[in-house]
């Protein structure tokens, strides 16, 4: 409530305005990295090449159908659904990570090229993947963050920092933290977006760290035996 000139308060009669945030972006995003997955070679993937894949889609599927955005309504078991397929998309991923580099350090018989399309295919599922991680802590997440609740941002952006240059009701979308994640995995460091909290450093490091595995270790020793 505002005081009028002579102070009497006076209500606020902006009516609120529901937000929600549509999960089809993360599901494409999700089914992109499921696809990158499956072309990997079979020494670089853990277990059946069909086990991941079906394990995250059986989960990715319903949750897409039963909430297709991420409002007031999402539950705990619904949040708890979605982190679920982000950590089996991570354990699959830094699996073939190690088993990249294993097979590098073992003098594998990969080929040249074979090795290079292994590991742009890890590096772009690393960019999804922290993606996804930023975008589900951030201030609690998109639920979170449609109904408003008063938490300590996990990141800083631009939008934030000054008056002018986004909508007084800005608030950051899926594609917003896939560039922290893509800039982050080019830069191996923040770049203008800032991590704020102990666990948004905790997992840009992690992520700049498989970065910079796969891209100085694994690329670069694939540049040097091309034919």
């Amino acid at each position: 409530m505002d005081p009028d000139p002579e102070g009497a308060p006076v209500e606020d009669s902006a009516p609120e305005v529901r937000r929600r945030e549509p999960r089809w972006p993360a599901s494409i995003a999700i089914l992109a990295s499921i696809g990158l997955y499956v072309v990997l070679p079979q020494r670089l993937i853990l277990g059946p090449r069909w086990l991941m894949p079906l394990l995250e889609l059986g989960l990715l599927i319903p949750l897409t159908i039963s909430s297709p955005f991420r409002d007031d309504t999402e539950t705990k078991v619904l949040r708890y659904l979605a982190i679920s397929v982000i950590g089996l998309l991570n354990l699959a991923n830094a699996a073939s990570v190690w088993f990249l580099v294993h097979d590098l350090l073992a003098g594998g018989k990969t080929s040249g090229p074979q090795l290079v399309y292994s590991a742009i295919a890890i590096w772009l599922t690393n960019v999804i993947v922290f993606g996804l991680w930023f975008w589900e802590l951030d201030r609690g997440g998109p639920a979170a963050r449609a109904v408003g609740e008063k938490r300590w941002p996990d990141f800083l952006f631009p939008q934030m920092l000054q008056e002018g240059l986004a909508g007084p009701s800005w608030m950051p979308g899926f594609i917003d933290y896939i560039y922290v994640a893509f800039t982050n995995a080019t830069a191996f460091s923040p770049t203008d977006t800032m991590p704020l909290t102990g666990a948004s450093k905790a997992l840009m490091t992690a992520q700049a760290l498989i970065s910079v595995i796969t891209v100085v270790m694994v690329a670069g020793r694939a540049v040097n035996i091309l034919p």
